[in-house]
């Protein structure tokens, strides 16, 4: 019985996992069709065994790439304090544009605390700038989650939104990889239980 019972809780979060590894490899497939006026680069831990995580500066990087080819006119770094540490995730990626040369506009949101207060905290940011359109860069497990999120808040109906996804796996750590997976399809349970989705 209670076997049965743990196997009918663990085949929806499994069933998640499969969806999201094929939105992955789809996302990882795709660029942005067309140039927005501002780079969304959504925040994750800032460090990890006292080095920058891979999983954000991928992210920067990405936003970057689009940068670069003319496709993002500024940046929008949004995360608030690490939990682990103190340091705030939008001035820490803010650091690592501005470290890998990027001149242009950065502008900072410091207080989210999580995925969908990274949109409802950068949406004001956006307007008070004068978007219209923004490429939202994350990385690819977490992209599918970012638009459902997107679209139950409003926040693709009061912008162009595009989307734009990094390519790390965030870790060399089988089990922090393993923990990653999980997480994502967790996080989308609980979001519905909240009633953001």
């Amino acid at each position: 019985m209670a076997i049965a019972a743990v196997g009918a809780c663990a085949l929806p979060v499994v069933g998640l996992m499969l969806l999201l590894a094929r939105e992955q490899a789809l996302a990882l497939a795709q660029a942005p069709a067309r140039p927005a006026q501002f780079a969304l680069v959504l925040g994750n831990r800032a460090y990890i065994d006292g080095q920058p995580n891979p999983c954000l500066t991928s992210r920067v990087d990405r936003a970057l790439v689009l940068a670069h080819a003319g496709l993002a006119g500024g940046l929008l770094m949004s995360g608030g304090m690490d939990d682990e540490d103190g340091r705030i995730e939008a001035e820490v990626m803010a650091a690592h544009a501005r470290a890998a040369g990027f001149g242009g506009t950065v502008l900072l949101e410091r207080n989210s605390r999580s995925t969908r207060e990274n949109l409802l905290l950068s949406l004001p940011v956006l307007r008070t700038n004068g978007a219209r359109s923004v490429i939202i860069v994350t990385d690819a497990r977490h992209l599918w989650r970012v638009r459902l999120l997107a679209r139950a808040s409003g926040f693709d109906s009061a912008l162009d939104v595009q989307y734009a996804a990094s390519r790390t796996d965030c870790s060399n750590s089988a089990l922090r990889q393993w923990r990653a997976a999980l997480r994502e399809p967790l996080a989308i349970i609980n979001n519905a239980f909240h009633g953001y989705l």
